[in-house]
């Protein structure tokens, strides 16, 4: 793990990301984690090669690693491609 991903780094993300976009979170287990029954999801950890979470289906908690399309050099990449993601699972959605 990169300097740029520390333990650290990854919890502040996962912290902001679980307090304060839930709905984005589970829209990545929904669109990219082929969980399309996900009613809600935490993110566990993010490294530069993708986000591990913990989607609940049925009631009942499933892990979920979803890979980047691109190999993340630093938090301010992680920022900008988690909102890019997010857009596109708008858009899927409909």
């Amino acid at each position: 793990m990169s300097l740029q991903f520390s333990p650290e780094v990854s919890s502040r993300i996962c912290n902001h990301m679980n307090e304060d976009h839930a709905n984005a979170v589970a829209l990545y287990a929904q669109a990219f984690g082929d969980l399309a029954d996900a009613t809600a999801a935490e993110m566990i950890s993010i490294d530069p090669e993708g986000m591990d979470l913990k989607a609940q289906v049925n009631g009942e908690a499933v892990p979920v690693r979803i890979l980047f399309d691109h190999i993340l050099v630093d938090a301010e990449d992680a920022h900008h491609t988690l909102i890019a993601m997010v857009k596109q699972a708008r858009t899927q959605a409909g």
